[in-house]
């Protein structure tokens, strides 16, 4: 089936009074959603893209979890070793930090300059949400004085650290919310390496984002078309579309992004989903035929090829949801979430969903000792599928 064709279709717009009735959008079905998401994620087809310019293309890779990075960018990249990514947080491309939906995320030192300021707000509102009743009353401002004042002197510091500094010259209130409030929020900070290495087990330690870069964070420009939001959405769809509005906001946490969506909407094109949702794209975003088909490829805990939506029926049936935020490893069997891995020495069990073909465990079992041979440096390549 070509680009340019039909997968279903959708309610005609009734034609308003006065105004010319808008074209039909075309109704894009989950396997035609599922399969541009997979070639804009690089889940259809590796590729040989330098990893730095992968984690720009994806808008950074969710990293809670500081190995589950190499995970998701050997998915995406053909031949990846895990020097490329060491080397990228040890040189300071990449950086650990606080961003999108207030969770740790792998982003270039461009990105986390560009967009860190327009998430402030966010960050801000989500931790004092989450803590509503402990940091009651607090001044933002004056424990953001305090905080950056601490950290002046270049030292890294624990999230505990940081408190017991603070502590040492005022009174705090309840110690885990307010460090939580300066770490993720207040002033932006990195995670350091030895956090996020290969194979490495490391606590968190934390220094100013523009003490390690040596650059500051970007202003807001005094825009009302919110440059920076426009910035977000294009790149948004070029690694996700096509999508909704929600499906956005879900991704970043940002309340919706109206003034940057009117102002890019004349560049955008329409779709609808089966649902009847509108769907927003970029013109020239691969969008391949739905039949083509989709290899086996294991994810990550957390990856935004699944979280990066509020509607994941393109990628993971209703029933398997909850996996999504659990903090499973899962695999994409034609495409679509159709089991679960784990790794314990050099094994690696798999555990479907429901019934394979015996042409798909094939795949899975080669898929997978691919990925236990990386995993253990070459060490093992077992492979167990459970049922």
């Amino acid at each position: 089936m070509r680009d340019d064709e039909t997968t279903g279709r959708g309610p005609a717009e009734p034609a308003r009074a006065g105004r010319r009735a808008r074209p039909r959008a075309r109704v894009l079905d989950d396997r035609a959603l599922n399969r541009a998401t997979l070639a804009r994620q690089f889940l259809l087809d590796r590729t040989d893209a330098p990893a730095v310019d992968v984690i720009a293309h994806l808008c950074g890779l969710q990293a809670q979890e500081p190995q589950e990075p190499f995970v998701g960018l050997w998915s995406r990249v053909r031949g990846l070793r895990p020097s490329a990514l060491e080397d990228l947080l040890l040189g300071r491309e990449v950086v650990r930090t606080h961003l999108m939906r207030r969770t740790v995320h792998l982003m270039t030192a461009d990105d986390a300059l560009a967009w860190r300021t327009r998430h402030d707000a966010m960050l801000r509102q989500r931790v004092l949400a989450t803590y509503r009743e402990e940091l009651a009353g607090l001044d933002p401002q004056e424990w953001a004085r305090a905080g950056r004042a601490v950290m002046a002197d270049g030292r890294p510091r624990t999230m505990a650290e940081i408190v017991d500094a603070l502590a040492a010259l005022r009174p705090v209130p309840a110690r885990r919310p307010l460090g939580e409030l300066i770490v993720a929020a207040l002033v932006p900070m990195v995670q350091l390496p030895p956090r996020g290495l290969w194979r490495t087990k490391a606590g968190v330690r934390n220094l100013p984002l523009d003490t390690w870069l040596e650059r500051p964070p970007d202003p807001l420009p005094p825009d009302e078309d919110d440059p920076v939001g426009q910035n977000l959405v294009r790149r948004y769809l070029a690694a996700f579309g096509p999508a909704t509005s929600t499906d956005l906001r879900s991704w970043c946490g940002l309340s919706g992004l109206p003034a940057a969506l009117r102002a890019v909407r004349d560049e955008l094109v329409e779709f609808r989903d089966v649902r009847g949702r509108t769907l927003l794209d970029l013109p020239e975003a691969p969008r391949p035929d739905p039949e083509t088909p989709a290899p086996v490829r294991f994810l990550p805990a957390f990856d935004n090829a699944i979280l990066g939506y509020h509607h994941r029926a393109r990628i993971i049936d209703d029933a398997h949801r909850g996996l999504s935020v659990a903090g499973e490893r899962v695999v994409l069997v034609d495409g679509r979430v159709r089991a679960t891995w784990t790794m314990a020495d050099t094994v690696l069990s798999v555990t479907p969903l429901g019934p394979l073909t015996c042409s798909e465990r094939e795949d899975l079992t080669r898929e997978g000792r691919a990925l236990a041979s990386f995993l253990t440096d070459q060490d093992g390549d077992h492979v167990r599928i459970r049922g």
